[in-house]
């Protein structure tokens, strides 16, 4: 038995491709909307998921990366993040994002937060991870990405979401899931903040 407060009150009726990329396909659906009225719905789905890490090292500090963002036309802090492919494990994927983008490689990991990006519009998906027991090395990103990488205590990275210097969603929701964590006592052995 369908449970009615959940049900789907959506129908589609046809849908087709309407833009097509190695990174993400646009499909256009005729659907009957929830009132019965007939109607249209795109969708982005990215071919990737998001990911992304939150690497604390010994002394409660963490590394922030910043970029120009082209759809948003302006300079973004965030977390270090990217895409993964769907075909690998994420947690490999996190790792390979980390090193990439930071030089960092990590002993620990822990998944930190599951997440439906933009779900009006798209079905791209983000897992982020805690990750401790820091060695670092040499970062090496992409062709596309002009990144600068900053070292600052944790409260810093709590401070700056809390005063909207870090408006990048999945920045924020996983500094904003550690500061809870962090509150509730419940920080995994290993992790201090700074």
């Amino acid at each position: 038995m369908t449970d009615p407060v959940h049900r789907n009150p959506w129908t589609r009726r046809e849908g087709r491709v309407v833009y097509d990329n190695p990174w993400m396909t646009v499909i256009e659906d005729a659907v009957l909307t929830p009132a019965g009225t007939p109607g249209i719905y795109g969708v982005v789905r990215p071919k990737g998921l998001a990911i992304g890490v939150v690497p604390v090292d010994d002394a409660g500090h963490t590394w922030l990366v910043g970029q120009w963002r082209y759809p948003l036309d302006r300079y973004s802090w965030e977390i270090p993040e990217g895409g993964g492919r769907k075909s690998e494990p994420p947690i490999d994927e996190a790792r390979r994002e980390l090193a990439e983008e930071t030089g960092l490689a990590a002993e620990h990991w822990q998944e930190l937060i599951r997440l439906d990006l933009s779900n009006s519009l798209s079905d791209e998906q983000a897992i982020i991870f805690l990750c401790w027991g820091l060695t670092e090395g040499e970062a090496a990103p992409e062709e596309t990405e002009d990144l600068m990488v900053r070292r600052v205590p944790l409260s810093e990275a709590f401070r700056m979401v809390a005063a909207g210097e870090i408006t990048d969603a999945m920045a924020v929701a996983a500094l904003q899931r550690l500061e809870l964590l962090s509150l509730r006592g419940h920080l995994p052995a290993g992790v201090r903040i700074a």
